[in-house]
């Protein structure tokens, strides 16, 4: 049977109401977030964070703070995207939402973005579509098309170092991918609407496409607040 794949979606924490969520997070995180200097941005990078730690704790059956992660890129640096000796996982967020996804199959994107009115909608739409696709003409149309292409270049670790135009998309998924950073095998690819205003995306590779399941964080996290400030 195909790993699952599941997916939590929480609201953004800040991190006054939560010392203790803070106090969980590593050096490391806690030097970013202190970096941070809009107050949305630390409160949904805390939330991000704070959920994946609880949701790989609760797999990998350790402490939320106990957690090691690896952030090595390619260029040696610790700047790359974490992973952990178990479940791959990707991190998410758009304005008042986040989102983590962890797949035990292999490697897993996720991407979330808030459905809005954009300056130049026809510029970012030829900067994302490939030459054969349709340019979408609607936000909506912009940011299904969005979320499907990042998903699937967070889940090869590139991200969007490689150009969204790389990616065919067609009515059955990915149709062509091409240049360097492209995956040899099959793909799989799931359109998720996580909340009103909000377009989502989640995808793998593999020739099997895993059930995907989406949960609400908000009580997770809140009870891990709870526990870490007790």
């Amino acid at each position: 049977m195909h790993p699952s794949c599941d997916v939590w979606w929480a609201a953004p924490v800040e991190p006054g109401n939560a010392p203790g969520l803070v106090a969980l997070l590593d050096v490391h995180e806690r030097e970013r977030l202190a970096r941070f200097r809009r107050a949305g941005d630390r409160a949904r990078y805390l939330a991000a964070h704070g959920l994946v730690r609880l949701v790989l704790a609760d797999l990998l059956e350790c402490a939320p703070a106990a957690l090691t992660f690896d952030r090595t890129c390619r260029c040696g640096e610790q700047h790359g995207k974490p992973t952990v000796d178990g479940p791959d996982f990707s991190l998410t967020h758009a304005a008042h939402l986040v989102g983590v996804a962890v797949h035990g199959g292999g490697p897993v994107g996720l991407d979330v973005e808030e459905v809005r009115e954009m300056a130049d909608l026809p510029g970012m739409a030829r900067h994302v579509c490939a030459p054969t696709e349709t340019v979408p003409d609607a936000p909506a149309a912009f940011f299904r098309t969005w979320t499907r292409k990042e998903a699937l270049l967070k889940a090869t670790g590139d991200g969007l170092s490689t150009p969204m135009a790389s990616i065919t998309l067609g009515a059955d998924g990915v149709e062509s991918w091409t240049g360097d950073g492209a995956p040899r095998g099959p793909v799989w690819l799931r359109d998720l609407r996580p909340a009103s205003g909000y377009l989502a995306a989640v995808a793998g590779f593999g020739p099997t496409p895993p059930t995907v399941h989406e949960h609400d964080g908000n009580t997770a996290l809140r009870q891990l607040i709870a526990v870490a400030q007790d």
